[in-house]
């Protein structure tokens, strides 16, 4: 959208400060004034005019093959969280509306989080070299720009609209009809999670927890009972690995089991969930710094 200029905005333009200047103080009557001030505002008007038809300096384009080597790059090392295109993927924020991103210059901010990574929001660093990250910088910067001119408005979900229920309301809903507490903990397994997931991942992990793990006990003909993350498990079969990561199955007509999967108890939920009580829940979640 181009910036419409205002003549008293265009006064800062060097051009028609040196042009006023001259006018004003050169017309020796007040007929010569007020032509002065009709001939000031054309020339203001032409300012303005130009200024709309060339507004804010567009962000420093990158060379294209250093763009191209930053999205091949991106490609094989980034697109898995964050998306082939860098708005966003499995597990990575959007970084094309990052205020992060949008910060940056010349990767001073960008740099750091990928040599460093960012251990609270699960990102691992990655030593690469300085040339590397340079292109991987050329390669977001490039794709901000190309989201920033598209139209149609917004690209996904602002954390902010995921803000708009009561705290209060959202930890009685927890500790009560919602039953979370039985579960989880606020200062145990939901300590600090307010930090990992933001918006809209932190909404669907709380309504549908993908990653969660189910866990099984087994009980053997024997009377032994064994204990793991649920690996396998059908009509025929039930299989698990235990602690030392070996994987073990059995018939499922010759054992007794149980199985504990949390992202059920989610899925369970989903139809009695009214509005409010998502956005109040959401509320006190972000809470949990």
């Amino acid at each position: 959208m181009k910036k419409i200029i205002s003549p008293f905005e265009a006064f800062d333009n060097w051009t028609a400060r040196k042009f006023v200047s001259f006018t004003f103080l050169s017309l020796p009557n007040m007929s010569c004034f007020q032509g002065g001030l009709l001939l000031c505002a054309a020339v203001l008007g032409s300012v303005s005019f130009a200024t709309a038809q060339n507004p804010e300096p567009a962000p420093p384009a990158y060379a294209p093959e250093l763009v191209e080597k930053g999205s091949t790059l991106f490609g094989q090392q980034c697109a898995f969280c964050h998306g082939r295109d860098a708005g966003g993927g499995e597990n990575g924020p959007d970084l094309t509306r990052s205020k992060l991103v949008l910060a940056d210059v010349s990767g001073d901010k960008i740099a750091p989080i990928i040599r460093n990574g960012s251990v609270e929001k699960g990102m691992p660093p990655f030593p690469f070299p300085d040339q590397e990250i340079a292109a991987l910088v050329a390669f977001i910067h490039d794709q901000a720009t190309k989201a920033a001119s598209r139209k149609g408005g917004r690209r996904g979900v602002e954390v902010a609209d995921l803000q708009t229920g009561n705290a209060e309301r959202g930890k009685q809903y927890f500790n009560g009809s919602g039953k979370c507490s039985s579960c989880h903990s606020p200062t145990g397994d939901l300590a600090g999670i307010a930090r990992r997931f933001e918006g809209l991942r932190l909404e669907e992990r709380m309504l549908y927890p993908r990653g969660a793990k189910a866990k099984v006990a087994v009980t053997l003909p024997s009377g032994e009972t064994l204990s793991g993350e649920l690996a396998y498990h059908d009509e025929f079969t039930i299989g698990m690995r235990d602690s030392s990561r070996r994987y073990r199955s059995w018939p499922i007509k010759k054992v007794k089991y149980t199985i504990n999967a949390p992202a059920e108890a989610h899925a369970e939920l989903l139809p009695k969930y009214t509005d409010a009580d998502i956005h109040d829940l959401m509320a006190y979640l972000q809470t949990l710094r």
